[in-house]
């Protein structure tokens, strides 16, 4: 089975957002069979990285108006599985998740994606267990359900603000250092830029606001992949985009890096600063 969505829209704002690209290029990026690097699913794009096997970036975007609860499209019976377009050893499965604590943990999070159409809630539901967006994650890191500030921040901008789409970015930090475990280097780090206009949005066809972006960096402790970590120990911090930039060596897009929410976070912390509950974070 494999997808026929046409991916990541890079003008659901209204305006083109492109996704992240390589400070030095792209050089890293697997090749696809058919040529380019970005591989499409329902709703959201990523792009391997061609040595470490896991997404150097996914791209989605997130319709508040017409999001399905995920109790109505439920996830039973869907199985995590690789991509036929792509070789299997370009991607890494189920080897590495057995008989320990790490999450098959989604970078585009299937309730993120659970708009639209129902017919088309349903394809991206699928394709949210594709293995290119997946990551390795220890579950308490995964599990937005045990009030982790990461998995809620997408619901937390919808909730609070007003805004009614969002484009989001996400993806693993990689490091020389990363511990290896099952001959794998697991990144210790992931961001997520969020990318929303304020107020409200009348129509599709009619957006308004100005454009915001939003960096947050977390890390991740594994414990040594023995026991369950607690959530203390797993950090989060709100960036510039400037500041994540160096950190994860990817270049956003021009129009956000200009966007007045990240000047104010530039001067408010000095490139950075610890979010530790929602409440930390002003839209």
């Amino acid at each position: 089975m494999t997808t026929t969505g046409t991916g990541y829209d890079r003008d659901f704002l209204g305006l083109s957002i492109a996704p992240p690209a390589g400070v030095d290029g792209d050089g890293d990026l697997l090749q696809l069979p058919g040529g380019g690097t970005e591989l499409t699913y329902t709703h959201f794009s990523v792009a391997l990285h061609r040595g470490r096997r896991l997404a150097r970036w996914v791209a989605w975007n997130i319709d508040g108006g017409t999001r399905w609860d995920g109790d109505d499209i439920p996830r039973k019976g869907l199985r995590f599985r690789t991509d036929s377009r792509i070789p299997v050893t370009a991607q890494i499965g189920d080897e590495l998740y057995r008989d320990n604590p790490l999450d098959r943990g989604h970078l585009a999070r299937r309730a993120d994606l659970l708009w639209g159409p129902r017919a088309e809630a349903e394809a991206a539901n699928r394709d949210s267990f594709f293995f290119p967006n997946i990551t390795p994650q220890m579950d308490t890191f995964n599990q937005s359900g045990k009030d982790g500030v990461w998995g809620r921040l997408e619901n937390a901008l919808l909730a609070t603000t007003g805004v009614g789409r969002i484009s989001v970015f996400a993806g693993p930090v990689f490091a020389d250092d990363d511990p290896v475990y099952r001959d794998v280097p697991i990144p210790l780090s992931y961001y997520k830029v969020l990318v929303y206009r304020d107020g409200l949005w009348q129509t599709e066809q009619a957006p308004n606001g100005e454009l915001q972006a939003r960096a947050f960096l977390l890390t991740q402790t594994l414990s040594g992949l023995r026991t369950v970590s607690p959530l203390d120990e797993f950090v989060t911090d709100e960036l510039t985009l400037g500041a994540l930039t160096e950190r994860v060596g990817l270049r956003f897009d021009p129009a956000l890096t200009a966007t007045a929410a990240d000047r104010r976070t530039a001067v408010a912390s000095g490139g950075s600063r610890r979010i530790r509950d929602l409440a930390d974070v002003r839209w």
